[in-house]
């Protein structure tokens, strides 16, 4: 028997798809079976040996548990299937820059007739890799860059140093991260940062310098993160003429909080989905551990899309939150939820909607809103099959509300609060997608219900971002 490299088997290239195009856009060809395939696949076959060829600083033991699977193979076509699936999971550590697979026949002593060796040839990155590039926020943008030490203790760990400048935050931090062996989605990170932003909304300027620790986990579907982050918090003006209740929040505080949040996502995209729903619930407990801010702050999203004729999506997401005050404390500035803009209630300013001083809007303790979407390809479909495919046309409805409540109250009252005075608008728009990483949105918006108060975006509005409505 001759040798087999088994990364025929690849679908795409590893280097990972081109701007705009998603794996589930991409039809696997199908494969016609032929006689000798099935002669190959019922003959049995014994794996007896596996090689890792390449390796520098990193311990056999990580890769112990990644390879594990290609011993269990029975039969050769068994064999390429969990040799290609042991590659992905080498690939996925990030600490390989190649690596390849050949299976041959067993040679030795001790080799048997049917007999198989497998040898995984790796390149591993370098110890010390830099990296620049741009990052599209929630209507902003930053240049980043970064250093890293990959594998940096042999066995996966990585060591980040990243500096951001952006056109609203600067940002620098330095992070650990190491995964258990064998378990990649099992993770713990230790993260040390300051970052100073902007939020000429609310006349506001705030440096936050703090540590973390988070341990991430996967239970059934799901993904669970337990997150403990102590920070240093200080808030200033932006400008002389910001309000008396955003000078009155100015000055140091310092919190101290355990959060969790539980993730669940079937979409085929995180930027402009086909199919599948997602699930995510967010929980903070501030002042258990001690500081100066004391709360507890859920909120949640959830998003649906469906596959309709014509190549056309509808979608429908919901968000939601409450912040409560734990004490006679009121709630910081920096802690309250924001609403607006379009990234979320289009046709409306950036976070310019709900209680406000004097011009300067200040958040508030509760909040929902949701959103109706259709999208299509564009008409006449110019550049299909490339460029074009990079376009959605999307007619929107939305709605919401932002408020702070009486908790003395009873739930029906909150509730009541939160469907009065009702924000919402329509229109539709042109939708860009950047691979998938953000996406860019040009709208014509007709706000509605708009409340006194409120900044509004009436007729075009752009949008750039990662997370929408």
């Amino acid at each position: 028997m001759g040798t087999v490299h088994a990364r025929s088997l690849d679908p795409m290239p590893m280097q990972g798809p081109e701007l705009g195009v998603q794996a589930d856009d991409i039809e696997a060809p199908g494969v016609e079976r032929e006689p000798k395939q099935e002669v190959l696949k019922n003959k049995d076959v014994v794996v007896q040996q596996v090689h890792i060829d390449g390796l520098g600083r990193t311990k056999e033991d990580l890769l112990t548990y990644e390879i594990a699977e290609v011993f269990r193979a029975k039969n050769l076509i068994d064999v390429m299937r969990k040799s290609h699936e042991a590659r992905q999971k080498l690939l996925r550590l990030g600490i390989f820059r190649k690596v390849e697979v050949i299976i041959d026949t067993a040679r030795g002593e001790h080799a048997l007739p049917n007999g198989l060796d497998v040898t995984f040839e790796v390149t591993e990155l370098r110890r010390l890799t830099g990296s620049y590039n741009t990052m599209v926020g929630n209507n902003e943008g930053s240049m980043v860059l970064g250093l890293k030490l990959p594998n940096v203790l042999g066995r996966a760990e990585k060591l980040t140093f990243q500096f951001s400048y952006g056109t609203k935050e600067t940002s620098y931090g330095l992070s650990f991260f190491k995964p258990q062996p064998g378990n990649f989605e099992r993770n713990v990170s230790i993260n040390a940062y300051k970052v100073t932003g902007q939020f000429p909304w609310s006349s506001l300027r705030e440096t936050d310098r703090g540590i973390s620790t988070e341990i991430s986990f996967p239970v059934w579907k799901t993904n669970q993160t337990l997150k403990w982050e102590g920070v240093w918090r200080e808030l200033g003006c932006l400008a002389n003429t910001a309000s008396f209740a955003v000078r009155e929040e100015s000055g140091h505080s310092l919190k101290s909080s355990l959060s969790h949040a539980m993730v669940i996502d079937t979409r085929n995209s995180s930027i402009l989905p086909k199919k599948g729903g997602l699930l995510k619930i967010h929980q903070e407990l501030a002042g258990f551990t001690g500081g100066d801010a004391c709360f507890l702050k859920e909120d949640f999203e959830i998003q649906l899309n469906k596959k309709l004729f014509w190549d056309s999506v509808l979608s429908a997401s919901l968000w939601g939150g409450l912040l409560l005050p734990l004490g006679d404390e009121k709630t910081s500035i920096a802690d309250r939820f924001y609403l607006g803009g379009p990234t979320s209630i289009r046709g409306f300013s950036m976070y310019s909607m709900g209680p406000q001083s004097d011009g300067d809007y200040l958040g508030g303790e509760a909040y929902w809103a949701g959103g109706l979407h259709l999208y299509t390809p564009l008409p006449f479909r110019p550049g299909r099959g490339g460029f074009g495919d990079l376009f959605r046309t999307h007619f929107f409805l939305n709605a919401g509300n932002l408020c702070n409540l009486n908790y003395g109250e009873g739930p029906q009252a909150h509730l009541k609060k939160l469907a009065e005075c009702l924000r919402w608008s329509y229109g539709l728009g042109i939708v860009l997608r950047l691979g998938n990483i953000a996406r860019l949105e040009l709208n014509y918006c007709i706000p509605m219900g708009v409340q006194s108060g409120d900044r509004i975006c009436d007729g075009v509005q752009f949008g750039a971002g990662i997370r929408f409505l």
